[in-house]
């Protein structure tokens, strides 16, 4: 599927029905009277978050979309039907914008969060709403209101914990790939990496993470050059950014220092806010240097740079899997200090339950033993 991560939309709510204006005419009853009844109220128009998407591409060909009007009264003081609701279904992480006052609406991020864009119309009111002591028969009745119309932008921002950070090449789909299930294409050229990918890093069965690939930033991105600077929005929700440098060399620029200080301009350049980021070091393709150099080419490399030993980096080779699951477990630790404080809501018994299902679960060597057991 195509990945759209913008998208404008026209929303319309439905009218509300009009009033009708009715008198009651039944034999034996000379005097009936008004009894026109109210229309109903215009349907609006919602957009609920789901996970069941990824990408806005319905809402690239289809732009108008419009809720039911409301039905007209009737007489014998019948009030007509409510318009549906219209309800509009976008990816976790869309945000919505008013498109002609940039007034930001609502960020949606959690599974079924509903918010509403567009009010439908009021009902109108029928004549039997007029009825006085002083005017028994009165001709008069209320339109319904108009719903509301509104242009929408909505831009999407990846759901992610971790997101992957470098020049093309630097091995980060490899990466995704040796570290959850997620399957972009890796091939030995630049920008094989056209869309943000994701992907869950499972640690064990209670806990994990999402880990997100995005196209490959090169120098001159925040002017506009190449692909990676506009998709660097989706990296903003993320808690950690994983700085890939290719440490072999074996990459077009053979400076793994200049690609260093060439993305940490480009990221400074597009936002400061990002720039401030939690980022760690993961130096690729060690498995490419001879393993009497390896160390020595680490340390020259972290003191070229000036890195900050305090600050988490990892020498790994995201082809052969070498230390890439000691580096998430150490995101993963680090991810979970962040979801503390929700995890301390839980109740004791919720702590309980937990526990439980942690006994639960079986070794390999346990469930093979119970399977031959069974047979």
């Amino acid at each position: 599927m195509k990945f759209i991560d913008e998208a404008k939309i026209v929303v319309i709510a439905g009218n509300g029905g009009n009033g009708c204006v009715s008198f009651r005419r039944e034999k034996f009853i000379p005097f009936g009277g008004p009894d026109g009844g109210d229309g109903g109220d215009g349907g609006s128009v919602y957009l609920r978050a789901t996970k069941a998407l990824n990408t806005l591409m319905t809402y690239r060909y289809t732009r108008t979309y419009r809720a039911e009007r409301g039905e007209d009264g009737a007489g014998a003081n019948r009030t007509g039907k409510d318009g549906e609701d219209l309800y509009l279904e976008v990816p976790l992480g869309t945000q919505v914008f008013d498109n002609i006052t940039n007034e930001f609406i609502a960020d949606l991020t959690e599974e079924g969060q509903v918010v509403k864009v567009a009010q439908g119309g009021y009902h109108g009111l029928g004549n039997t709403r007029y009825k006085t002591s002083t005017n028994r028969a009165p001709r008069q009745s209320k339109p319904g209101t108009e719903g509301d119309e509104r242009e929408l932008r909505l831009e999407l921002k990846v759901m992610a914990d971790v997101g992957l950070l470098g020049l093309p090449n630097a091995g980060k789909s490899t990466l995704i790939r040796a570290i959850s299930g997620a399957r972009p294409k890796v091939a030995d050229y630049p920008f094989t990496t056209l869309v943000p990918s994701l992907g869950v890093v499972d640690i064990d069965p209670l806990h994990s993470f999402v880990v997100a690939d995005i196209p490959g930033l090169i120098a001159g991105a925040s002017e506009g050059i190449g692909l990676g600077i506009q998709f660097l929005k989706h990296l903003s929700r993320t808690s950690i950014l994983l700085h890939l440098i290719d440490l072999s060399g074996s990459s077009d620029s053979q400076d793994p220092v200049a690609d260093y200080f060439t993305i940490l301009e480009e990221l400074k350049n597009y936002s400061e806010e990002l720039y401030q980021k939690p980022r760690w070091l993961v130096l690729n393709k060690i498995d490419l240097i001879p393993d009497e150099d390896r160390e020595s080419t680490i340390e020259a490399f972290l003191d070229a740079i000036k890195w900050d030993r305090a600050v988490p980096h990892f020498a790994v080779s995201a082809m052969t899997k070498l230390h890439t699951r000691e580096m998430c477990y150490d995101i993963m630790r680090e991810i979970e200090k962040e979801r503390a404080p929700e995890e301390e809501l839980y109740d004791e018994a919720a702590q309980k339950a937990i526990k439980r299902e942690k006994e639960k679960l079986l070794t390999e060597e346990e469930y093979y033993a119970m399977m031959n057991e069974e047979k």
